[in-house]
């Protein structure tokens, strides 16, 4: 099973020997390919050969590129990620408005609850309204409770200045784990055989990742108490090592310690379980 994050920080090559990824810098590294969950180069000065992407992209490693600041900005999605994905597409195209609506209002109620959980942990008196808002939650969210939450929430959170759109540290580290997030889901998406393109609820033609935006919702709280615990200030390669690391974090799933990576993988399968059988309660959440 994969469970490795590999983050490849300097100058080097990589290449591909009898299922290993070789990693020839200073000194020479091997790691076998098949405990690699997720690559992800950070640094703009790596070259790779084009037979190891292909070796990653038939085991179902998410690679990730960073741009010349080392953020996150995209990432390699294998074509085919099941042996019925043209199945599964076709079912995927048919999702009927009801299911998806049901499911998305199940989505949007997890996270409300989990940016509860984080802001009673942190004795903020504004949990009590979230509360409000998790229950007050209505079919597909029409009343927009998901958006009024996240604005009580982050206020708490950050104080009332605190602006999504500044470009400051905390933002940086907030994106720079999002997109974490977001890029294991859409690993998990591909794997399964789905689109990632055709989402639940966001239907922006210009995102490639609509259904992985979708996903990521309840697990975004996650990342906040991260950012929370560890405000320096400043947001650097510590900071990001601190976000990567919560990747083999343990959490609750179905009452068994899995690491979030893999609570990840049973999260994604139970949602198109539940799309495929039109029951949302088959959706399995984390806790912490």
């Amino acid at each position: 099973m994969s469970w490795r994050t590999v983050v490849v920080t300097q100058t080097c090559k990589l290449d591909y020997q009898m299922n290993y990824l070789v990693v020839r810098g200073k000194e020479t590294l091997k790691i076998h390919i098949q405990e690699i969950a997720v690559l992800m180069i950070e640094s703009t000065a790596v070259s790779i050969t084009s037979y190891l992407l292909n070796e990653l992209m038939k085991n179902k490693v998410k690679v990730i590129f960073c741009d010349e600041k080392r953020t996150p900005n995209s990432e390699l999605v294998p074509y085919y990620g099941s042996f019925d994905t043209s199945l599964k597409i076709r079912n995927q195209i048919h999702f009927g408005d009801n299911i998806k609506k049901k499911i998305w209002t199940y989505i949007v109620r997890e996270k409300i609850r989990q940016q509860r959980k984080l802001l009673e942990d942190l004795e903020k008196s504004e949990s009590l309204l979230l509360e409000q808002y998790e229950q007050n939650v209505l079919l597909g969210d029409p009343s927009n409770r998901e958006g009024h939450a996240a604005k009580v929430y982050f206020n708490a959170l950050f104080g009332k200045l605190f602006s999504r759109k500044e470009d400051n540290s905390i933002n940086a580290a907030l994106n720079y784990g999002y997109s974490l997030i977001l890029s294991t889901i859409n690993r998990e998406i591909s794997s399964n055989g789905y689109l990632t393109q055709l989402g639940l609820f966001h239907d922006n033609v210009h995102n490639p990742f609509n259904l992985g935006c979708d996903l990521m919702e309840p697990f975004r709280p996650l990342i906040d108490r991260e950012v929370i615990a560890y405000q320096t200030g400043k947001f650097g390669k510590e900071e990001k090592q601190i976000l990567l690391a919560l990747l083999s974090k343990e959490v609750k799933m179905n009452g068994k310690n899995e690491k979030l990576i893999n609570a990840i993988k049973i999260y994604v399968r139970s949602v198109f379980d539940a799309l495929e059988e039109q029951d949302e309660s088959l959706i399995r959440f984390y806790e912490l």
